[in-house]
């Protein structure tokens, strides 16, 4: 019973988690300049995201993320502006892969910080959630993965649909 109460305790926690994100997003700040901007949307449900960067080098300063969606996508995306300052391009993708492999029941590497991003764990049950969950990260490997110029869907976001969706 203990084991009960213990998980009934993070679910609540992993909840509170979610829904503080939901409410407060973190990431609205404007820019002061902008190096790379993608915009995404998840055409399975209707989430949608504007993610801008400000990139110094090979070296992410700051980012504006303006999310429009479920709890999961907001939350998702403003754990992304929290944890993405500062860190390199190869930090980013390999935080970025780590929480991809998460959704799909891979556990993170034990000695990567992976911040809030852990309470989204519990997604991962809900296959067509975890696009909600991914759209953020999927925006922002698109934006980094080009010049920021590129127009319409990103081909990562619109792959992620269900086999059977089409």
């Amino acid at each position: 019973m203990a084991n009960d109460s213990h998980d009934m305790e993070l679910d609540a926690l992993y909840r509170d988690t979610v829904l503080d994100h939901y409410r407060s997003p973190r990431g609205h700040k404007p820019l002061d300049r902008i190096d790379l901007a993608r915009e995404g949307q998840n055409p399975v449900c209707g989430d949608k995201i504007a993610l801008s960067l400000k990139v110094s080098g090979d070296q992410v300063e700051d980012i504006e993320v303006h999310c429009k969606g479920c709890a999961i996508s907001v939350a998702s995306a403003s754990m992304l502006a929290e944890l993405l300052p500062g860190k390199s391009k190869a930090e980013v993708l390999k935080l970025a892969e780590a929480f991809k492999q998460m959704m799909h029941g891979h556990p993170p590497p034990p000695d990567l910080d992976m911040g809030d991003l852990d309470a989204l764990e519990g997604v991962k049950q809900f296959p067509v959630r975890i696009k909600c969950a991914l759209l953020a990260w999927m925006t922002m490997i698109d934006a980094l993965d080009d010049d920021g110029t590129a127009k319409g869907e990103s081909p990562e976001i619109t792959t992620m649909e269900e086999p059977d969706a089409k």
